[in-house]
């Protein structure tokens, strides 16, 4: 119910909260969702600095995959993409990005010993084929008209690996600290990463462009759909295996899609309908008989 709710949530943000900083750069925008919510918890949860002194080099290393993949590299992939089609096609870019289970399955098999079940390349193909023509219906790619869909396209693709592999890791990280200490060095490590990018792209003049709707839209998320779902996140991904928890993040492109909807009277077409109903089945089927898993 916890992974379920934070997917909800992550659905609310990219289709009615995110849009709303479309005015502001990329690499601002995933800068300063970060390093908000980290100043906020700095005030309630500063004692888990303490955790630095028992750090390994592992652990050191856990996190700052786990923050430059999904916090940095997966939100910067997925915020561009919605950037790309201008908040149009919402649902193609969410749906696309749930493509994260057959990465975090495979990493999960690969890094934690989790066993990988029959015919898993079967649906994970069935899934990928979903997700091309959710992409361009029942037509060839056309680079002229369509570039910018293209480009989200890829873009989602690789926030769905990005992501995958964020969960993979952050469900060891799990196994040694509770979800607060996870959260709180999740969001400091990718805070500091987001600030050498800010620092390379030069994105500091932001501040000045950031408007005070665009501050409270930033605190908002910051406290719900950002550090608030992540902390659910985590709590929730304490009790379920790596592989099962992306059953549950199925209630993101869906609510999503509801969302987009009813917010913005977007549809989608008959082949895109068809083809998101194919990903998300082969997706549950790629989480279906937990029984089987070791």
């Amino acid at each position: 119910m916890a992974i379920g709710i934070s997917a909800i949530l992550w659905g609310f943000d990219g289709v009615v909260l995110t849009p709303r900083l479309y005015n502001l750069d990329v690499v601002y925008v995933v800068f300063i969702l970060h390093l908000v919510p980290f100043l906020l918890m700095n005030i309630f949860l500063f004692r888990e600095y303490k955790h630095l002194k028992s750090f390994t080099t592992a652990d050191s290393i856990t996190f700052l995959l786990i923050s430059l993949l999904g916090g940095a590299v997966g939100t910067l992939a997925i915020v561009k993409a919605l950037f790309l089609l201008n908040f149009n096609h919402l649902s193609i870019v969410v749906l696309l990005q749930k493509l994260q289970p057959i990465f975090a399955i495979i990493l999960a098999t690969t890094w934690l010993g989790e066993k990988l079940r029959k015919h898993f390349i079967y649906w994970a193909l069935l899934a990928i084929l979903g997700g091309y023509f959710l992409t361009f219906g029942f037509k060839l790619p056309n680079v002229e008209t369509g570039e910018n869909t293209i480009y989200a396209a890829l873009l989602a693709l690789l926030a769905a690996l990005s992501f995958g592999s964020s969960t993979v890791l952050s469900k060891k990280a799990l196994g040694k600290f509770n979800f607060v200490t996870s959260t709180f060095y999740r969001y400091g490590f990718t805070a500091l990463i987001m600030l050498l990018f800010m620092i390379g792209f030069g994105q500091f003049d932001q501040f000045t462009r950031t408007t005070t709707e665009n501050w409270l839209f930033i605190l908002l998320i910051s406290v719900t759909t950002g550090s608030g779902a992540i902390f659910l996140y985590y709590y929730g991904l304490r009790k379920v295996k790596a592989i099962l928890a992306t059953i549950s993040e199925l209630l993101f492109p869906v609510s999503a899609i509801i969302f987009d909807y009813f917010i913005n009277k977007s549809v989608l077409s008959p082949a895109q309908w068809i083809a998101a109903a194919v990903m998300v089945f082969a997706i549950i089927k790629l989480n279906a008989a937990p029984e089987k898993i070791s």
